[in-house]
């Protein structure tokens, strides 16, 4: 079992900016694969960021790529999302999602195994 808490959402002026922490716990927690969803009203969750928590690899939805980082700090078993240069479309509520096996950071939501409760994030314009 892995136990994943997010926070850091908020409300932000477009252009703006927020960084996003996934704190992980529970047995394998620290191995395989990170991931960052996201979910506006009436849309479908969609793939934000995914990284290894062992290695350098990080991938990037195509809309984030540029604007959003995706980091990790292995001593806390955290993960972060750090956005820049909002926009209202960013509006959504963000989850984090785990899975100990994956060895890639895969951007296929069924791949994953646990997932957080979601922050939420709102972009004004």
């Amino acid at each position: 079992q892995v136990q994943l808490v997010e926070s850091g959402g908020g409300l932000v002026q477009a252009g703006g900016s927020l960084r996003l922490s996934c704190a992980a716990s529970g047995r394998a927690s620290g191995s395989g694969a990170m991931g960052w969803f996201r979910q506006a009203p009436g849309k479908e969750r969609e793939f934000v960021a995914g990284i290894v928590w062992r290695g350098n690899l990080t991938t990037y939805g195509d809309s984030v790529k540029g604007r959003f980082t995706i980091s990790r700090d292995n001593a806390r078993n955290t993960v972060y999302l750090q956005m820049n240069s909002l926009k209202p479309e960013d509006t959504g509520v963000y989850y984090c999602a785990a899975n100990a096996r994956l060895t890639l950071p895969v951007a296929s939501m069924s791949l994953y195994s646990y997932w957080g409760q979601g922050t939420q994030v709102t972009v004004a314009s």
